[in-house]
């Protein structure tokens, strides 16, 4: 597989980051919708892109305030169309478009929701391989799932990849606060953020006053206001702290695959450095270029077919080996 190269015309970690996110050229792909019921009374949406029955069945889990329409999903699903495989692209609750019914919504350590969907995925596969696929917040869920399973994610998974995935959430979560990041990607999160948590207000009665909901004007405010208490975390510090991977990167029996990039401006690749906190299983893949989930190639206007190639080669050779 050829290393990522950034294209000349597309310098620096912020510009691939935003163009990748807003202009690159996405393409087109039909889902079939999908509706779990949940035993606690919520749902979840699921958009299916469907193959044979003899392939593979691939994943995917979004980002912050993605969904299975961001340009990574997009190229994923498209590059699994013409192979020939099954994809589904799982919205958290509350990213699909439709507003979840309980006062909770998703978090970036909710591994007991990945693990849920895998295994009921599992059933679906049709004894064929199933892979998943994480995309920032849902690679931070994805790997903390890996780790806290350990072997017996075996049973579930044949490989996984995670990408640009903020394993360590109180050092992603402070370069988000600050500086250009903060009033780009953050004031972009919170904007969606905000306005579903008001939503919720209303609905369920919580304990937030609007006044509070507009000072949280930084990821670690919004967090201590809704996300850690919301789901079971004391404050927005032990949130970041029992909800980042980083501490079960080493306990991974799942071959996964994490790409990452040196300019990524959410949390650097040297994060990954440390190979002692790594597990044998992993394989790790650091570019120099490619942002925060970045990786276009090409000439003008750009391809993102660069990551969804390298994730299906890495599945390939699990499977073939």
């Amino acid at each position: 597989m050829t290393p990522f190269r950034a294209p000349w015309w597309l310098p620096g970690g912020h510009l691939q980051t935003i163009y990748a996110s807003l202009f690159a050229p996405k393409p087109r792909v039909i889902y079939r919708r999908e509706r779990w019921e949940l035993a606690d009374g919520d749902f979840l949406d699921l958009d299916w892109v469907d193959g044979a029955p003899d392939k593979p069945l691939l994943v995917l889990f979004h980002g912050l305030e993605g969904s299975s329409q961001g340009h990574y999903a997009l190229a994923m699903m498209d590059t699994l169309r013409q192979h020939g495989w099954r994809g589904v692209a799982v919205n958290f609750r509350g990213c699909s478009g439709s507003p979840n019914r309980l006062a909770r919504a998703y978090h970036s350590g909710d591994s007991a929701e990945v693990n849920m969907v895998l295994t009921h995925l599992k059933t679906q596969a049709n004894s064929q391989p199933l892979y998943a696929v994480g995309i920032s917040l849902g690679a931070n869920a994805l790997l903390k799932f890996l780790g806290e399973s350990g072997l017996e994610a075996q049973q579930i998974l044949a490989a996984a990849a995670a990408i640009s995935a903020p394993v360590d959430l109180a050092n992603a979560g402070a370069r988000l606060d600050q500086g250009f990041n903060r009033y780009s990607y953050t004031r972009h999160f919170l904007r969606t953020l905000r306005r579903k948590t008001q939503e919720k207000i209303h609905a369920h009665r919580l304990p937030i006053t609007p006044q509070a909901l507009r000072a949280a004007n930084t990821l670690h405010a919004f967090d201590d206001l809704y996300t850690a208490p919301m789901h079971g975390y004391r404050n927005a510090d032990d949130y970041w702290l029992r909800a980042s991977s980083k501490p079960w990167l080493n306990s991974i029996a799942v071959p996964t695959l994490i790409v990452h990039a040196h300019n990524d401006p959410f949390l650097p690749a040297g994060t990954y450095l440390e190979q002692a906190l790594l597990s044998p299983h992993i394989t790790l893949d650091l570019t120099q270029q490619g942002g925060h989930v970045g990786f276009v190639s090409g000439p003008f206007p750009g391809k993102l077919n660069w990551l969804p190639k390298r994730v299906l080669s890495f599945f390939t050779q699990q499977q073939d080996g």
